[in-house]
C-alpha cells in the first residue's frame, strides 16, 4: 500500500495557508498598477466580448485556459470601471486575485522580456 501520509499534512498545511489568507485579506485588497495601453485596451475587449456558446465538457487544460479568460475580463471590467487613462496607457487599481492570476499566467507563458 502506497504511503499517503505526506497528503495529511499537506492538508494541514493548506489550513495554516487559509488562516495566513484570513489575516491578509483584509489588509490586501487592492494594487495600484499601470498597464500599456495595447494590453489595457485588449482587456477591455475581453470585458467587452459576448460569449454566447454554452460551456460543455472541457479539459483540465481548456477548464484553466477558459479561467485566465475570465480573468482578463474581469480586469477590463476593472479599467472601464476605475481606469485612469493617459498617452501611455493606464493606472487602474486590480483585485488581488486577479494579480495573481496574471502573474501566474506570465510564469506558465516562460521569460519574457
Amino acid at each position: 500500500m502506497e504511503d499517503r501520509e505526506q497528503y495529511v499534512r499537506y492538508q494541514r498545511d493548506r489550513a495554516v495557508l487559509a488562516a495566513i489568507g484570513a489575516h491578509l485579506d483584509p489588509q490586501v485588497d487592492r494594487i495600484t498598477v499601470r498597464l500599456p495601453r495595447s494590453v489595457a485596451e485588449s482587456a477591455v475587449a475581453a470585458w467587452d466580448r459576448d460569449e454566447l456558446g454554452e460551456v460543455g465538457e472541457e479539459s483540465i487544460a481548456e477548464y484553466e485556459l477558459r479561467n485566465d479568460a475570465g480573468d482578463l475580463a474581469l480586469i477590463g471590467l476593472m479599467i472601464t470601471g476605475r481606469g485612469v487613462w493617459d498617452a501611455e496607457g493606464v493606472v487602474v487599481d486590480l483585485g488581488v486575485m486577479v494579480v495573481a492570476g496574471a502573474l501566474r499566467a506570465a510564469l506558465e507563458a516562460g521569460p519574457h522580456e
